[in-house]
């Protein structure tokens, strides 16, 4: 599955996108979540904030609750505000 991260949650990871094999109980944006702050540091700096962070499942907004089983592309990208 292709991760994507946008903005400063890019920066903290460190690069803009990676290739995973998520583990069988990864089935959720939440369970995801959860799955990739242990990864490093820097993932760990990216989702200590995770009410602020948004997702998109194959380019669609998601909540935290939905479904990722499938799934080809999860981003991941900090509020979008207007002006």
């Amino acid at each position: 599955m292709k991760i994507l991260y946008f903005a400063w949650l890019r920066e903290r990871v460190g690069h803009a996108e990676e290739d995973v094999a998520l583990p069988d109980d990864v089935a959720t944006v939440a369970d995801l979540i959860g799955w990739l702050r242990t990864r490093s540091p820097g993932h760990e700096a990216a989702f200590s904030q995770g009410r602020v962070v948004r997702c998109a499942v194959d380019q669609t907004f998601a909540t935290p609750e939905a479904s990722i089983v499938g799934a080809h592309e999860i981003a991941f990208f900090p509020p979008v505000t207007g002006g």
